[in-house]
């Protein structure tokens, strides 16, 4: 496929998703209406979302694949847009940016094929379809768009839509957890703007690709520090990083299912794509001053999502499955962190696929834990344990084994998707970057292996609890029958499984890509 037309895929995957909010405010023409209006805009998001997902295909089918062809931004296009100052409708992908770009175009389809059968109770399908197709759209510019003023927009798009989300289709808990949500991020985001400006202007343009060719020569070492400390909060807000974490639990637990797989899956890889993208090229020597301490954040989150898990999964703790999952979540995101802190091409690469084998898992996990509470009302684990039904490879043998699988796959059983990323984000702790301290990294390597120990062993009494039964439990002996995987979920589950062997089993397809683009990241984009 020559560059123009990848142009305009690339154009149409970032615009279609918002014309598409546009066009589900409108009233649907009579003859698409099928049974009802609500089933019509329900199809529609599915149609647009289909859509963007298919040229996200086409895109990646007619990347350049040889050579360092992922290390040079493809389908670029770049427009001026406010000449007074200086932004730019610069557009572009390479090895890092593309797989994020496909993960997101495919998370946000599968939740539309979900929501389509199992909409959440709340407000106007009318309304959540526009929401969903705004996010889409604000996610993906985040991943295309290669101007820091457009990425901080961009950046900023997903929270308003997110917000209603979690506010008016969320469950117990949901008015608090979206304020929370926002405020948490809108506060690191305006901290995150200054650091952004201030890199524009002392740099002399807010293009991320020049800047990253400039290596930071244009920048003092003071106001790389600055630089780093302001945007890597916010963007540290978004990931999240422990000890910035606390608004994750609440929002996870509170957001519909389709919420918490776009939450987890695509939102919480806008802050470390942040930190590959734009503070790794543009501030090296602001990031090597700063890296041993993502490092101990990074290892501490690890740590402490792990021991969260623990207390949540002990018999009598009455811990919610999902509040579970996302304190899941701050440990895998803690090795991504820890990858990136090396400072290595290993390091950044583990970090990546990280990045891809979270999205793929927790969004499986989350979408299971969703159908569960369908099933039972419930995703507290003790009332798992002891319901009707619970034991689910007794009940429904299909939805237990998923959810098996979910948990192997999170704790980084060797061939699967989890394995990859903390194996080489541990590896480039063993040796990083020169210029920094080796002996405090092997610390935080072998403070990440025993955090790989707790996981597993949260996630298979997890597993034991909710697939086995508890023998112990109230009521155990009055289970009813469960609706095991229906023909939709199928659908929207089977692509992240089968994922999640694929990255598993050829890692090679995903580092193929990525590592081009990582080495020349690291040496300044040149």
């Amino acid at each position: 496929m020559n560059q123009t037309a990848m142009q305009l895929v690339l154009a149409a995957i970032v615009v279609l998703p918002l014309l598409g909010a546009l066009a589900a405010l409108f009233p649907a023409p009579p003859g698409l209406k099928g049974k009802s209006p609500d089933q019509a805009v329900l199809r529609h998001g599915v149609t647009v979302t289909g859509a963007v997902f298919v040229l996200s295909v086409v895109l990646a089918a007619g990347f350049d694949h040889d050579a360092d062809g992922p290390a040079t931004m493809q389908a670029e296009s770049d427009v001026s847009w406010i000449p007074a100052l200086g932004i730019r409708l610069h557009l572009g992908v390479d090895g890092v940016s593309l797989p994020l770009l496909v993960l997101t175009a495919l998370l946000t389809f599968l939740c539309a094929v979900y929501s389509y059968f199992a909409m959440p109770a709340g407000p106007s399908p009318r309304a959540f379809v526009a929401l969903l197709l705004v996010l889409e759209g604000g996610m993906l510019a985040t991943f295309a768009v290669l101007n820091l003023l457009l990425f901080f927009l961009a950046f900023e798009m997903v929270l308003i839509p997110m917000y209603f989300l979690i506010a008016r289709w969320g469950g117990a808990g949901r008015g608090p957890a979206a304020w929370k949500f926002i405020l948490y991020t809108l506060l690191g985001s305006v901290v995150m703007l200054l650091g952004l400006l201030l890199v524009g202007f002392k740099g002399g343009t807010f293009d991320m690709v020049a800047l990253a060719t400039d290596n930071g020569s244009g920048l003092t070492r003071t106001t790389q520090l600055i630089a780093v400390l302001a945007i890597g909060a916010g963007l540290a807000v978004k990931t999240p990083m422990w000890p910035l974490h606390s608004w994750l639990p609440d929002a996870h637990t509170a957001a519909p299912t389709v919420g918490s797989v776009l939450l987890a899956g695509v939102l919480l890889k806008m802050g470390t794509y942040g930190f590959v993208r734009i503070l790794l090229p543009v501030a090296p020597d602001g990031m090597e001053t700063y890296a041993p301490f993502l490092a101990a954040f990074g290892v501490t989150g690890i740590l402490y999502g792990s021991l969260a898990c623990l207390a949540l999964a002990r018999n009598g703790a009455r811990g919610d499955l999902k509040r579970l999952i996302a304190y899941s979540s701050v440990g895998h995101m803690g090795f991504v962190l820890l990858g990136i802190s090396t400072l290595t091409p290993t390091g950044v690469n583990g970090a990546l696929f990280a990045n891809i084998a979270h999205g793929l898992i927790t969004g499986l996990l989350f979408f299971l834990v969703g159908a569960l509470k369908e099933r039972t009302g419930t995703t507290d684990l003790d009332a798992l344990a002891g319901r009707t039904g619970a034991a689910l490879y007794g009940s429904a043998p299909r939805l237990g084994a998923l959810l098996a699988f979910g948990a192997v796959a999170s704790l980084g059983l060797p061939g699967l998707a989890g394995f990859w990323g903390e194996m080489l984000t541990m590896f480039a702790a063993y040796d990083p970057a020169a210029g920094l301290s080796r002996p405090a990294y092997l610390v935080c390597m072998a403070v990440a292996g025993f955090g790989t120990l707790l996981t597993a062993a949260y996630l298979l009494v997890v597993v034991r609890r909710v697939c086995m039964g508890d023998r112990k439990a109230p009521g155990a002996g009055d289970r009813r029958p469960l609706g095991d995987v229906r023909r939709y979920e199928i659908a929207a589950w089977s692509p992240l499984v089968t994922l999640t062997v694929l990255a598993g089993l050829w890692p090679a397809a995903l580092l193929g890509l990525t590592d081009p683009a990582v080495q020349k990241l690291l040496a300044g984009g040149s």
